[in-house]
């Protein structure tokens, strides 16, 4: 279980102007800035749970995995994880865990990734019959095949991608920490590592803590998140949970024979084109179903569906209201 307590953490930035002699002044008399990364920031997470962290860029994302993976040692507060501290506790702690940077690589770039397995397999002490069995897993769930076989600089962004997640894995960690892990990558990429990691979290109970501004991935693989903003947490729920929350609209798109359709109280055109027209509805003043009977009763209607706001607008009315 992964527990986080009133976790505080802040970064001391210089600042400067452009300029040559604003660099000269800057040599005797630097200016810094405090940024408050996290600002008492608590919650807790259980064995298995799949949690998406979301925010903007800067709201502590990444800062917050940095400290649960030991990487950061915070200002203030407390972080257990399985009984450890992550900071304190490195070597005993990095043995359970595994953690993928969209940005940045755990392969050597000149070598095979075999090699670079080989080597990880060395550092984590991975005894050789279990070594073998995890790679012949991962290999396989992760169409790695020749790929191994490749130097990690003449890979492509998806299939270094599916590597790094494999190297991440090979000591069977059981929690997975993921910053940006679809970042760059093309649609099959992306459903690829979908697929595995919720196959991952289904065979083996791994906890994924996922951090991303990919929608498609917060709604595929988790059921809960948790949205930070501006070094706090602001929400923490389950999805479904925060839909009902967060929105009371539904879109309704019509195709239609006729004349162009009037509005009633609680629909707004979101956007139209010859005979087609997309509503919002918003159901807390305009039932669905009585929008529909007015529609009706002014054109002939040849098509029509509903749905719900996207994750994409959930997640940016969540921005709106709490102002992130």
């Amino acid at each position: 279980m992964i527990k986080v307590e009133h976790i505080c953490k802040t970064y001391k930035v210089s600042r400067r102007n452009a300029g040559f002699s604003e660099a000269f002044k800057a040599f005797f008399h630097r200016q810094y800035e405090y940024i408050h990364a996290l600002d008492d920031i608590s919650f807790t997470i259980d064995d298995g749970e799949m949690v998406g962290y979301i925010g903007p860029n800067g709201a502590g994302k990444s800062s917050t995995i940095k400290i649960m993976s030991g990487i950061l040692t915070p200002d203030k507060g407390s972080c257990i994880i399985d009984g450890r501290i992550p900071w304190k506790d490195r070597k005993a702690h990095v043995s359970q865990i595994g953690v993928v940077f969209g940005q940045r690589s755990q392969l050597w770039w000149d070598v095979p990734v075999i090699d670079s397995f080989e080597l990880l397999k060395d550092i984590y002490r991975i005894p050789d019959q279990q070594y073998k069995k995890n790679l012949d897993e991962l290999a396989s769930l992760l169409d790695l095949g020749q790929i191994m076989r490749t130097p990690a600089r003449q890979l492509s962004l998806g299939q270094r991608m599916r590597c790094e997640i494999a190297a991440s894995l090979l000591h069977s960690p059981r929690i997975l920490f993921l910053d940006e892990p679809t970042i760059g990558l093309d649609a099959v990429s992306k459903i690829a590592v979908r697929d595995f990691i919720l196959e991952l979290n289904k065979k083996h109970g791994t906890t994924v803590i996922l951090t991303t501004h990919d929608m498609q991935d917060i709604e595929t693989l988790t059921r809960r998140i948790i949205l930070i903003g501006r070094g706090r947490i602001l929400l923490d729920g389950s999805l479904e949970d925060i839909k009902k929350q967060a929105s009371g609209n539904k879109r309704l798109t019509v195709e239609y024979r006729g004349e162009d359709i009037a509005l009633c109280d609680g629909m707004t055109v979101h956007s139209s084109s010859k005979n087609i027209i997309t509503f919002d509805i918003d159901v807390n003043r305009l039932p669905v179903s009585d929008a529909v009977s007015f529609i009706s009763n002014q054109v002939e209607i040849k098509d029509i569906s509903v749905e719900g706001v996207s994750i994409d607008e959930l997640v940016a009315q969540l921005y709106k209201k709490y102002r992130i």
